[in-house]
């Protein structure tokens, strides 16, 4: 060791990893990886120091606790701005070199360190790595460098992945000269560290070879991986350095499709339709027109809103006061809540033909019950269906004769498995707009009893198409329901079906009915909702005041802002825009859907790799977006003025592509996935 010279290793370490919470201080084979790196670094001839670097916050207490305990020196330091930690641990400890290791590798070589530290002495550079590019196994990086370069990293980086993984800022300078150690084999996917629950089966087997020793090469362990493979197999399908990449939200789905089926609750939020990879998946925080990720970055959302909940705007401010007031005497208890009457009388004042109304939480529950009243009153079981109408057995039974009959409309594919198989034969399916099916389908089967439909989603009623399924129901007595989940409040203070002038029997609200809080309703003619009673339909939960709450106060504000009138105009203002692009860059669209709820396509065979793209660049821009906007009252002129000079320099690559660019070269990411239709 040189006079006057400090080298010291820094180990980054913190209980809260997203995909193993506690990862550092797992046992392995008895001792826990940060013991285990401490014993193995303190066989380094060339270290002056052993410091940990950890975060200051209180969840990190178990971690300071053990620190104390085993007498190793430490820091605490930023959680988020790591490069801060390093500089602030540096500058304490008057560290001259710096040796960066991390806590989740137990493998880490004071040989290997050793011969680092007399290269980059050596070698008068600013940084030395053995990780870029990698040749040795994932679990043995290292870097080092002088506490000057740490210093103008320290004041120079501006972007939060540069503050939080200390090197990058370095290393894609060309200011700084630097310097990269390789092995003569490329190992580079070799897994030997701990960052998943999988990473610990192997290093337990690890290990377990040498029999309680903690000192032994990593040429070791590699002579082990030929002659044990089976001890490596745990963590073979897992990526290098994919936590690098990910931000904490893409962490936390990684995670959740372990122990959740499908990784979520609602198709539509899955990352993987809307950029693989890279969306950020979960919230922190919301506001108005604004969400806030788990990395406390804001995005502007020009895309669903809450999968279409929220028409007045995240986090409203009057809702959310008459719902926490409310809250604050108690939500639901032995009592029912008078909550639910004021909101039946309201929903029946708005739509004068219904006499009665149930409340549900989630639209899929509205669409049984509204099934099961309807047969429960005709005494007839079969139904016509035209639109999507969510999850249940009696919607799913229309593919259990062919597994496409629901193809046509919102979503493909959807399996039956596990639908009980007598239904089959008690759903058929028509197309919008087209009559002469659904009256060739009544006269094929004369137990249909009901006709459940979207008013509109994609395409607008043609040649009297309500008006003449209203006139067949009424001849043939069979009850027409309006499923409104979607449609309702959108383009009229109530449901959709206003604007036509077509009165159903029943017709079910939800999305914007709660604008964001739980409600969904079924409202009908008395002589049908009666029926309601001579049938079991009951759920605790529906009993909650939270629900009907948001609703009322909801109803107040859209009545109060005239919100149907103002997401109408935006939904309009944005498909002249859409158009104008279109026509600047000499691209063929067609939109769909009611101007609230708009969306577009580009007629050309690469569209979904187009609408990947969109999502890419303009989350560069923090702009949540696709090719669909669900309009609330929240967007601004300036979120729109935003979103649409962001979304003009994607028309003009896509227009690139199209005289023949490779879209290809241009996508980061897998194309997105596809899962719903265009068309009804």
């Amino acid at each position: 060791m040189e006079k006057n010279l400090n080298i010291t290793a820094i180990i980054q370490a913190r209980l809260g990893s997203t995909r193993f919470p506690g990862k550092v201080l797992k046992k392995i084979n008895k001792k826990t990886a940060l013991e285990i790196i401490y014993l193995r670094l303190k066989q380094s001839k060339l270290l002056d120091d052993i410091i940990f670097a950890i975060p200051h916050n209180k969840k990190e207490k178990n971690l300071k606790d053990f620190l104390k305990k085993k007498k190793y020196k430490f820091f605490m330091g930023s959680k988020n701005n790591v490069l801060d930690r390093y500089y602030r641990c540096a500058k304490k400890y008057k560290s001259n070199i710096i040796v960066r290791v991390t806590g989740d590798c137990p493998i880490t070589d004071a040989k290997l360190v050793d011969e680092a530290i007399d290269k980059f002495k050596n070698s008068k550079v600013d940084i030395l790595t053995n990780h870029n590019p990698p040749t040795y196994p994932d679990g043995l990086d290292i870097s080092v460098f002088n506490f000057k370069s740490l210093f103008s990293a320290w004041k120079n980086a501006k972007i939060n992945f540069d503050k939080e993984h200390v090197v990058p800022f370095l290393l894609k300078n060309s200011k700084y000269k630097k310097i990269n150690i390789t092995h003569d084999e490329d190992l580079n996917l070799e897994r030997w560290t701990l960052d998943e629950p999988e990473d610990l089966v192997v290093l337990n087997n690890i290990f377990a070879r040498f029999k309680g020793n903690f000192n032994f090469s990593w040429l070791d362990v590699l002579k082990n991986r030929k002659k044990f493979p089976e001890d490596f197999m745990a963590n073979k399908n897992i990526k290098r350095d994919e936590g690098s990449i990910l931000n904490d939200g893409q962490k936390l789905w990684k995670k959740a499709k372990k122990i959740i089926p499908g990784g979520n609750m609602l198709l539509s939020k899955r990352p993987d339709y809307y950029l693989p990879n890279r969306w950020p998946t979960y919230y922190s925080k919301s506001k108005g027109s604004k969400v806030w990720d788990l990395d406390g970055k804001k995005f502007l959302d020009m895309s669903m809103m809450g999968i279409g909940t929220n028409i007045l705007g995240y986090s409203n401010d009057r809702i959310d006061r008459a719902v926490q007031k409310n809250l604050s005497k108690g939500n639901l208890t032995t009592l029912n809540s008078p909550e639910e009457v004021y909101l039946a009388e309201k929903l029946l004042q708005l739509h004068p033909w219904a006499e009665m109304a149930k409340f549900t939480r989630s639209g899929g529950e509205a669409n049984a019950v509204a099934i099961r009243i309807a047969r429960a009153f005709t005494n007839r079981q079969k139904v016509a269906v035209c639109g999507y109408h969510g999850w249940h057995d009696w919607y799913l039974a229309a593919n259990l004769i062919n597994k496409e009959r629901l193809d046509s409309y919102l979503i493909k594919g959807l399996s039956p498995r596990g639908v009980l198989k007598n239904l089959s034969g008690s759903v058929f399916t028509f197309e919008y707009n087209k009559f002469d099916q659904l009256k060739k389908l009544i006269e094929e089967n004369p137990e249909i009893g009901i006709i459940k439909m979207e008013v509109s989603r994609n395409l607008k009623p043609e040649k009297n198409f309500l008006e003449k399924i209203r006139e067949i129901t009424k001849k043939k007595g069979i009850i027409l329901i309006f499923d409104e989940c979607t449609s309702g409040f959108r383009q009229t203070f109530g449901g959709l079906h206003k604007l036509y002038n077509i009165e159903p029997d029943m017709a079910i609200f939800g999305k914007a009915l709660g604008n964001g809080y739980a409600i969904n309703a079924i409202i009908g003619k008395e002589k049908i909702m009666r029926f309601a009673d001579k049938t079991f339909i009951s759920s605790t939960f529906w009993t909650e005041r939270i629900g009907p709450t948001a609703a009322l106060k909801t109803l107040d504000e859209m009545a109060r802002v005239k919100s149907w009138e103002q997401i109408t105009k935006k939904g309009n203002q944005i498909r002249a825009k859409w158009k104008n692009l279109a026509k600047k860059y000499n691209l063929k669209i067609e939109f769909f859907g009611i101007p609230a709820i708009s969306s577009f396509i580009i007629k050309s065979p690469n569209f979904d790799k187009y609408r990947t793209l969109i999502t890419q660049e303009l989350l560069k821009d923090s702009i949540l977006a696709s090719n669909v906007i669900y309009f609330s009252t929240a967007h601004m002129q300036r979120d729109i003025d935003k979103y649409l000079k962001s979304l003009q320099k994607v028309f003009k690559l896509i227009a690139e592509c199209e005289d023949g660019k490779n879209i290809d070269d241009l996508l980061e990411v897998p194309i997105s996935q596809n899962f719903f239709q265009r068309l009804n």
